[in-house]
């Protein structure tokens, strides 16, 4: 269980990525400048140790024939402290100078291995070697030549150095690269810690958020610091959070209208069909009264349970539909004769004014229930002897259906309201007029639905004024 946890922690593989990098960078500086150095020192030990060998060569290759006298007599005159070992053989191979005592003579075929190569020949190349070498904190340099007398090689020489002091300097470089490295990994493992405990912390703080969000409690939201990636996270999800809880209230207040809503009628139906059962004497007249009633509750009822499933349906989503070119101005002439017996009943005049040939893309029934819900408002929520008026046109591509009335209006507190669901202006007089607070939610998801758009405003001289457009539409 810890394995698992140590191993996915987000903490864990960020230290872990920053210590991987440090300790790669780490390895290049231990290794690279040692390199460099080395090969540096190499060079000039070549080069230095190549230019003694080839004075030494040149002075012995004189007009004498070497010898121990000779040889002996010729390194008097030169300088040859820095080496640690010198050898000068004749043309036979054979040792006539050697810096060494006689207990390491019987070493020279360990410590000259490229002596042979001097006498071999390769066409008219005479072989000349050098090797640099570094070990136990030493550098160790071979070169051998031959010793020329014109174009004949009398001799060879070898030399052999051991710098230490570089070799000290190298060391005490590379003593020192490690000292700085583990000071570097240690602070470097501390801030690798510091900063992914800084970075997941803030991880952590938002994993812990979304699980108190998906708890319930929306109002929850983050301490937003910094103005980085993170920060931006944690403003989207504070953004998230505010719709979550602006749209659980939404829908808090949706189940309590509804649940209001059906037990209103429900409540209704109940006490009259209490009182026909419980009334044994109750006149035909007053039970065909009573049965209207429960009647008139019931299509409510019905109407209340329509339009919440049709709110439903536009929430989750759209139902596929074939769209057509619909008419306007035909859907509003048959929504008006099937309004005309409420208009007549609450003595408002319903005027029109259509144009013609004013199509949109959609489906019928949609732009029905559009136009009956505006006119129907219209006419409940009118005065008695008001007017509701239609006017249908079109203008730079835009279908414009305007729907006005004369009736009591809306505050302008409310406005901004009326198309959000259950939302009723007065609910006292909604109630009485038999509206549910859906029509004008209807209407507007409707209208969004097909492209649409729709606005509302205070009619002058009293009222309100209903405005749709839509996409126009070649018929």
């Amino acid at each position: 269980m810890f394995v698992s946890w140590l191993f996915g922690s987000v903490q864990l593989k960020f230290a872990l990525s920053y210590v991987a990098i440090i300790m790669g960078l780490l390895l290049l500086l231990n290794t690279y400048p040692m390199m460099v150095s080395r090969d540096l020192v190499y060079a000039a030990k070549d080069t230095a140790l190549t230019s003694q060998a080839l004075g030494i060569s040149s002075s012995l290759g004189g007009g004498e024939a070497l010898s121990e006298e000779t040889v002996g007599r010729a390194m008097g005159f030169l300088d040859i402290r820095n080496l640690t070992r010198l050898i000068v053989t004749n043309a036979e191979g054979e040792v006539l100078y050697d810096t060494a005592g006689e207990s390491e003579r019987l070493q020279d075929v360990e410590v000259f291995p490229d002596l042979e190569r001097v006498f071999q020949r390769e066409g008219e190349r005479l072989y000349e070697v050098t090797r640099p070498a570094y070990s136990e904190g030493s550098f160790h340099t071979w070169a051998a030549f031959p010793i020329m007398n014109g174009e004949t090689q009398i001799g060879a020489v070898f030399l052999y150095e051991v710098d230490m002091e570089q070799g000290e300097w190298i060391a005490g470089m590379a003593s020192n690269l490690q000292n700085i490295s583990i000071g570097i990994f240690i602070a470097a493992l501390f801030l690798a810690i510091v900063f992914s405990r800084t970075l997941t912390n803030r991880l952590t703080k938002m994993l812990s958020a979304m699980r108190i969000v998906g708890r319930g409690d929306y109002s929850y939201k983050l301490d937003v610091s910094g103005r980085d990636e993170l920060a931006e996270l944690g403003q989207a999800f504070n953004k998230l959070t505010d719709r979550l809880e602006e749209t659980e209230e939404m829908r808090r207040r949706f189940v309590s209208d509804a649940s209001h809503e059906l037990k209103t009628p429900l409540a209704s139906i109940q006490l009259l069909s209490d009182s026909i059962v419980q009334s044994e004497d109750m006149d035909a007249a007053t039970v065909r009264e009573f049965v209207e009633d429960i009647g008139q509750e019931a299509e409510r009822l019905a109407r209340t349970t329509e339009r919440l499933l049709r709110l439903t349906r536009l929430d989750v989503a759209p139902e596929t539909e074939v769209l057509v070119a619909v008419d306007v101005g035909r859907v509003v002439e048959n929504a008006g004769h099937m309004l005309e017996p409420l208009a007549k009943g609450r003595q408002v005049e319903m005027v029109f004014d259509l144009a013609p040939d004013c199509l949109i893309l959609a489906t019928e029934d949609d732009i029905y229930q559009i136009v009956f819900n505006l006119a129907e408002n219209g006419i409940k929520y009118n005065v008695t002897g008001g007017t509701l008026s239609i006017r249908l046109g079109q203008a730079d591509g835009q279908v414009r259906l305007i729907v006005e009335d004369t009736g009591i209006g809306i505050p302008a507190e409310d406005m901004p309201y009326v198309f959000d669901r259950f939302y009723r202006v007065d609910k006292a007089r909604a109630r009485e007029a038999g509206g549910s607070g859906l029509g004008l939610s209807i209407v507007r998801d409707t209208v969004h639905e097909h492209g649409g758009k729709v606005e509302v405003a205070p009619r002058e001289g009293g009222g309100v004024c209903f405005t749709v457009t839509f996409p126009a539409v070649e018929g």
